[in-house]
């Protein structure tokens, strides 16, 4: 059994994706438009290069998303946890998903991280961005 996110786009799914693919070395294994579904379009003309289903790898995690026609809402109570190796990289990461998106917690050092923050970037998606503290070890 896999988990796998499923994230709605109002119309930027793929360029959210690509953007994704870019900054967070993430690899699009799938793709397909609503104007690439056989049989009679079920959308106007203006969603034919819209996302009907796509598929990223990011790290070992595969996310899913489409494009949704109508009444779209950006996600409220769920967000991506992006785990990094460096404080350098959650710096780098933090900078290019806050371009244009709204902060909810800056990057910081924290009890329980290195660097953490929270934001939703320009596309909609909450994220999640942290540099995990060594913990003790329990005996």
């Amino acid at each position: 059994m896999k988990l796998r996110p499923y994230l709605n786009f109002g119309g930027n799914a793929g360029e959210a994706f690509r953007f994704y693919e870019k900054h967070l070395g993430g690899r699009i294994t799938a793709m397909m438009t609503f104007g690439q579904m056989p049989g009679p379009s079920t959308v106007g003309p203006e969603w034919q290069d819209a996302v009907l289903h796509a598929s990223i790898s990011i790290g070992d995690i595969e996310v899913m998303a489409s494009d949704v026609p109508g009444n779209f809402q950006p996600m409220r109570s769920a967000y991506l946890c992006l785990g990094v190796d460096s404080i350098e990289e959650a710096e780098r990461v933090y900078g290019v998903l806050a371009e244009g998106g709204e902060i909810y917690m800056p990057m910081a050092e924290t009890f329980f991280a290195l660097r953490f923050a929270q934001l939703r970037d320009r596309f909609g998606t909450l994220w999640m961005i942290i540099h995990e503290r060594p913990m003790p070890k329990q005996d």
